[in-house]
């Protein structure tokens, strides 16, 4: 027995994906970069941004060797665990959360803040690829599509509530998808469209009712930025200049201008693109993007080459969460997208996104290697 899990032990080290590991790690490496260039000070105060990102990320590279070492199908039973547990601290985030830029997303334990609604991300994906992995049939109209479309309603409503509508959207996102790669009947396709198309005009009203002011304006400037370029359009307007400013090559390393003097709002969160832009130019940015391509595109091969459905489904799941937030950050620094708060993963700052990110790279590095074992 013992020879045995030896055995195991060293095939997953033998296939362990260095590529994959090294891609994430690069990026966070970049992203550490361009925070300390988006918010050092003209004033040579050294900040602290940058170090606390770099001591995440110490813990993010333990977090993805763990999250790599065991057996993946060991959570099928704890998936329901995991997101009660998710559910619980979303909802102490409404009730006892820590505010800050017009959202309560922070839950403060001692000295320690961390949000949420970045863990549950892998709960949701966790428990959507088991419920569909024991499911032999396409989801058909049944009791079982119902509890699905509770797993999603819940969390949903309680990130609208605090509101981290970009989140509840991309979930929704990434659950949709995952369906349809298991299949669905067509006349539930056909029946869930008829009721979108329906209620279209009654929940978007509930939803618009339901922001608050800044997210209004948010969707009011994307809709046209130059009703308001310095106020309610001022973000994505500076974004597009900081953007544009770096022309081909860009200005250089810490040469970039609109982070260190404030031009740019969120510099080192939202619209770190925009700095990286500014200092390494359309070059630069191609090789970030390309960087995040092949990881994606790694992701959406481990789930082809998947030894059983949860596998598959799990690295579907992870794949697509990642293609929705690189595309939509990207997406709202140039204009293209809204400004819905949602970061650049491993580039933007953020201990609790940057540590789930890693947790869900070694997630599907532990179904990719162990396509190779023969026993578990």
């Amino acid at each position: 027995m013992l020879r045995h899990r030896l055995k195991i032990n060293y095939q997953g080290i033998r296939n362990f994906d260095w590529f994959m590991f090294s891609i994430p790690l690069v990026l966070t490496l970049l992203g550490i970069m361009t925070i300390y260039s988006a918010t050092r000070s003209v004033l040579d105060t050294p900040p602290s941004f940058y170090v606390r990102q770099s001591i995440w990320l110490f813990l993010s590279v333990i977090a993805l060797f763990v999250s790599a070492s065991f057996d993946y199908r060991k959570l099928i039973g704890y998936a329901y665990h995991l997101y009660g547990i998710g559910l619980i601290l979303l909802f102490l985030t409404i009730v006892l959360g820590h505010t800050g830029m017009g959202a309560q997303r922070w839950l403060r334990i001692g000295p320690i803040s961390f949000q949420p609604s970045e863990m549950f991300r892998i709960a949701i994906i966790i428990v959507v690829a088991k419920y569909l992995s024991i499911k032999r049939a396409p989801l058909s109209v049944s009791p079982l599509a119902t509890l699905l479309f509770l797993f999603v309603l819940i969390p949903f409503c309680l990130l609208y509530k605090q509101p981290d509508l970009g989140t509840a959207i991309t979930l929704v996102g990434i659950v949709v998808l995952m369906v349809l790669v298991k299949g669905v009947q067509r006349r539930i396709l056909v029946s869930l469209l008829l009721v979108i198309v329906i209620s279209l005009p009654f929940a978007g009203n509930i939803l618009w009712e339901g922001l608050k002011e800044y997210q209004r304006n948010r969707l009011v400037a994307f809709i046209d930025p130059k009703v308001d370029p310095k106020g309610i359009g001022y973000q994505i307007e500076q974004s597009k200049i900081t953007i544009g400013s770096g022309k081909v090559f860009g200005k250089g390393y810490l040469k970039g201008t609109q982070g260190p003097f404030r031009f740019l709002p969120e510099k080192h969160t939202d619209f770190i693109f925009s700095v990286f832009s500014e200092e390494w130019g359309a070059v630069g940015s191609v090789v970030v993007i390309s960087l995040y391509l092949l990881l994606i595109i790694r992701g959406y091969e481990t789930a082809f080459y998947a030894k059983d459905e949860f596998g598959t489904l799990l690295s579907i799941g992870i794949s697509t969460m990642f293609l929705f937030y690189v595309f939509i950050n990207i997406g709202m620094t140039m204009g293209l997208m809204p400004v819905v708060g949602i970061p650049l993963p491993f580039f933007s700052y953020g201990g609790t996104a940057l540590l789930s990110n890693f947790i869900c790279v070694g997630l599907l590095i532990n179904v990719r290697m162990r396509r190779f074992i023969l026993f578990y």
